[in-house]
């Protein structure tokens, strides 16, 4: 899993922060780490030079392998508050997103073994 990092202007990427996020996003999506190929963070503060609540903002982007890109947003009033509050997102999407896979190729391999077919209910069986 490749994650890329990016940030506007008014955010001063360091390497230590850079760490942070990566290590972080790490932790968070490790359970997904065979599913996703590359995960993409853009930072960026919404007010620009002026202070403000929850100006700061995580647009997380993940690959996920033969499937279409996922995308979160979170807000928080600091950089690392708002890539924690998008990786629980991103795990929640991740999570529904699979499951939905998981139901559906399950569904197409019940209907092409038969089970569930010609089953028929008898009124005492009710």
């Amino acid at each position: 899993m490749q994650i890329q990092i990016s940030s506007d202007k008014n955010i001063s990427m360091h390497s230590k922060l850079s760490n942070l996020i990566d290590s972080d996003l790490k932790r968070i999506l490790d359970r997904f780490k065979d599913e996703i190929t590359r995960v993409e963070v853009h930072l960026s503060d919404e007010n620009g030079d002026k202070s403000g609540a929850q100006d700061k903002r995580c647009r997380l982007e993940v690959r996920p392998k033969r499937h279409q890109s996922l995308a979160v947003t979170n807000d928080s009033s600091d950089i690392p508050t708002a890539v924690t509050g998008a990786g629980a997102k991103m795990v929640r999407l991740l999570v529904s997103t699979f499951g939905r896979i998981e139901d559906k190729n399950r569904s197409l391999t019940t209907r092409a073994s038969g089970e569930g077919q010609n089953l028929v209910l008898k009124p005492e069986a009710i």
